[in-house]
């Protein structure tokens, strides 16, 4: 079968993990909280009514794009494609380009940063690797003026969270429903999870510490998948009516 991610590639083991993907969107909500084309997300209403069951949907996407066969994956990325056309015309302007390169950027860096602090280093070749696959992801999306290479990535990624993003009014609204929805306790452990995971531009604008209380207890967690305790933990940190979709989450080939 000709699928659209090697079947050898790091990006099928860090997106087939729950863990991983669970830590890759405690990074992106905060980022998202911040970006200054987040008015788009409250354009449709959609994210601040149910801001959990909108990280399951949009996990649902990116899952279907990197574990399918290549024109399957090229279907989903052109119904993407549709879904914001139509909020475009409803809204009556185009998202800015600047924005869809937000968001790929963000798959990029949280996927490597996700893998490196739940399992190990990556080498060079691997975050390449996670770079030219959701690189494939953009062009199908046909977003303009993307990097060529990973260390242009880099470069324009340091860019664009220098510029892209604001601590405004949304953002404090979007806290305000991440803390509603998922209650002061998995909150508290979002937050330390930012920490873990986001870059400095996006700890100083949302005031969070430099350390996280969950850095020294990682190695623990290694250790209780091991003996499978770690899907207990994962119900513990999100709430039950999401336990089938975290168990989805795990992809085995």
């Amino acid at each position: 079968m000709n699928y659209f991610v090697d079947k050898n590639s790091i990006v099928r083991e860090i997106w087939g993990k729950s863990d991983t993907i669970l830590l890759i969107f405690a990074g992106a909500s905060a980022e998202f909280a911040l970006n200054k084309a987040v008015d788009w997300l409250y354009f449709t209403g959609k994210l601040p009514k149910d801001p959990l069951g909108r990280l399951f949907s949009t996990v649902a996407y990116a899952r279907g794009i990197v574990f399918s066969e290549k024109e399957t994956a090229f279907k989903t990325i052109k119904h993407i494609n549709a879904i914001h056309r139509s909020v475009e015309k409803k809204r009556g302007k185009p998202i800015p380009n600047w924005a869809y390169k937000d968001v790929l950027f963000m798959l990029i860096d949280y996927s490597i940063r996700s893998f490196e602090i739940l399992e190990r280093p990556l080498k060079t070749h691997e975050k390449e690797d996670v770079f030219h696959v959701f690189l494939e992801v953009g062009q199908q999306m046909e977003i303009k003026d993307l990097p060529k290479t990973y260390e242009g990535f880099k470069a324009m990624r340091l860019l664009h969270l220098n510029q892209n993003l604001y601590h405004g009014s949304f953002t404090k609204d979007l806290l305000k429903q991440y803390r509603k929805h998922l209650g002061l306790l998995r909150y508290r452990l979002l937050l330390e999870s930012q920490i873990l995971i986001t870059p400095k531009p996006v700890r100083e604008l949302l005031h969070l510490k430099s350390f996280s209380i969950l850095k020294p207890l990682i190695p623990l967690y290694k250790i209780s998948r091991t003996i499978n305790l770690d899907t207990f933990l994962k119900a513990i940190i999100l709430p039950l009516e999401y336990k089938t979709q975290i168990r989805a989450l795990n992809h085995t080939n």
